[in-house]
């Protein structure tokens, strides 16, 4: 907390007895939250800690690999970019209709990685990697955005249109 304006952890954040991260901040600061409604990431601590007088952002980060790359996405870039100065920028979203079905329920929002591409009309499709597992990395490796599936938001039919975040620009 000396030496840093901002601290990110991944891992040791959950819902149970190995959530030390979540220990640790309560003993040396405080914890603002720790479970978010989103999938994947539902497991993420944001707080402060302190030390000597100096206080110290901490994200402490699911430990699953795409819960932390949509985390970060979602949570710390924008936080970064505000500590360094600059203007926090939303993410720009693209509309594209889904080459397949998907599931979900409302309360919460959902991040599944996706492939967009042009049809021959000009309009954007996206379909997803396969499987959309938390510790699926090759799931990101192989997307070039994150489907947006709202809050309130359902099941998704064919044909029906999607948010999606591109990466490109992004990381």
């Amino acid at each position: 907390a000396q030496q840093a304006d901002a601290i990110i952890t991944s891992g040791g954040v959950s819902m149970g007895e190995a959530d030390h991260t979540k220990a640790m901040m309560k003993q040396l600061g405080d914890v603002a939250f720790w479970r978010i409604a989103m999938r994947p990431g539902r497991p993420m601590a944001v707080g402060r800690i302190s030390e000597a007088g100096k206080s110290s952002l901490l994200f402490g980060l699911p430990g699953n690999p795409v819960a932390v790359m949509v985390t970060f996405l979602a949570f710390v870039r924008p936080a970064l970019q505000r500590l360094s100065g600059g203007m926090a920028t939303e993410p720009v979203l693209l509309q594209a209709k889904s080459l397949e079905p998907l599931r979900k329920k409302p309360g919460r929002t959902e991040y599944q990685r996706g492939i967009v591409s042009r049809a021959t009309d000009g309009s954007l499709t996206v379909r997803i990697t396969g499987n959309q597992g938390s510790g699926v990395l090759s799931s990101m490796v192989e997307a070039n955005g994150l489907i947006v599936l709202h809050h309130s938001q359902g099941n998704v039919a064919v044909g029906d249109s999607v948010d999606v975040m591109m990466f490109s620009g992004v990381v």
